[in-house]
């Protein structure tokens, strides 16, 4: 044996020993990092359950009063009669806003404060139009229509389109295959559009391009909905999102909004581009912020599950709706953040019981309600840096990111 030989032979095993290693510590190494992309694990939160809950809807329904279930015309007139008056008021007193007698300085404030003021109080008239489209406000249909068709369309929104693409959406909250609104990318997706990880930059322009842009694109787009593979809006009779015996009422949606539109113009017109610009389109637009950070945080969360396939059931998907604490403004925006589990599980049930209701529920259905404490703000960045997509396959699918 030559001496080349016998020193190769000595460091066989070394080398083998060293490879062996090496090749463990990676499979190791990216197994952790596999498991650290799991969103939940990187914010440190506790997956919900993705079991089947023990308890039926019935028997939840039986430990809420059965008052928390009637619906007042005249108590849901009520609230609508407070928001319009505030609305009105606030219009009003922003015609004095750019008086002559007001320093240039106070008006370059004032303008702000109504702006954001108005926009939140008219969100909660989007929240009672949105009630009306659940047949919430009245027990009267017709009454529940004609209500929800003026105060949509007076915020831009084609009413029943939207209420029969939202009646789908709580048929099938967080099917991956089914739902209507916020459905996450798969990785594939992502892959395929060449999305790269966000940065902290680019988190802040795709935040502010959603909250801003993703009702409309919605509306128009049906972004972030189920994947049709065609071209899907909310305007359009023969969209996959209707049917047939749908045509009518889309029609009478798309007529009202461009009645409504015709008569924006015409203010314009007569009032000043700029003027209609500072009264009502910030205000719309700051609806448009709160209504899609609303949603979001409602949907989409690291602890909360999305389905394929025979794993998700009705229930599960309304249990994977999240409940939030938005402060003075649970109030302006009818409770319709901190009591969404309540919502998802009773539809019908009008806004001003869902409080009490909410109470009652959380205490029967315990780990499987899902209130989440982290302050708005900071979930709705969370949502944006760490939800980022699911896996390609499987039937529990967490949020992940890169």
């Amino acid at each position: 044996m030559t001496g080349e030989t016998r020193q190769n032979n000595i460091f066989t095993p070394v080398r083998t020993k060293f490879i062996i290693s090496s090749v463990s510590h990676f499979v190791t190494h990216k197994k952790k990092f596999r498991e650290m992309s799991t969103s939940y694990k990187t914010l440190g939160k506790k997956p919900r359950p993705s079991d089947c809950p023990p308890f039926t809807l019935k028997e939840v329904k039986a430990s809420i009063p059965s008052h928390c279930f009637e619906r007042s015309t005249f108590k849901s007139s009520c609230y609508l009669l407070v928001n319009l008056s505030a609305m009105l008021i606030l219009c009003n007193i922003s015609c004095y806003i750019d008086h002559p007698m007001l320093p240039k300085l106070v008006s370059s404030l004032l303008w702000p404060v109504y702006w954001i003021t108005q926009g939140c109080v008219c969100t909660g008239l989007w929240v009672l139009a949105h009630e009306c489209g659940h047949y919430a406000f009245s027990e009267s249909k017709v009454v529940c229509d004609a209500v929800g068709l003026v105060l949509h369309t007076a915020l831009l929104v084609p009413y029943h389109s939207w209420r029969l693409s939202h009646a789908k959406h709580h048929r099938s909250t967080n099917d991956m295959d089914h739902d209507e609104v916020f459905v996450p990318n798969t990785k594939a997706e992502l892959n395929e559009r060449k999305v790269e990880p966000l940065s902290v930059l680019s988190t802040i322009v795709s935040l502010i391009k959603t909250l801003l842009l993703g009702w409309p694109g919605y509306l128009s787009l049906h972004v972030s909905g189920r994947k049709y593979h065609t071209h899907t809006d909310h305007f359009n009779p023969k969209s996959p999102l209707f049917t047939e015996k749908d045509y009518f009422d889309i029609i009478l949606s798309d007529i009202a909004l461009f009645i409504w539109i015709g008569f924006l113009v015409y203010l314009g017109y007569v009032q000043g581009f700029l003027w209609l610009v500072k009264v009502y389109v910030i205000p719309y637009l700051i609806v448009n912020f709160w209504l899609v950070l609303i949603t979001d945080l409602q949907h989409t969360d690291a602890a909360v599950p999305h389905y394929r396939g025979k794993h998700r059931s009705w229930i599960k998907g309304a249990l994977c709706t999240i409940d939030r604490d938005y402060g003075l403004l649970n109030h302006i925006f009818h409770h319709i953040g901190d009591t969404h589990i309540a919502h998802h599980l009773f539809s019908h049930m009008p806004h001003y019981h869902a409080v009490e209701a909410t109470n009652h529920i959380k205490n029967f259905l315990g780990k499987y309600y899902y209130k989440d404490e982290t302050p708005i703000f900071k979930a709705i960045w969370q949502n944006e840096r760490f939800c980022r997509y699911v896996d390609n396959v499987g039937e529990v699918l967490w949020f992940k990111h890169d």
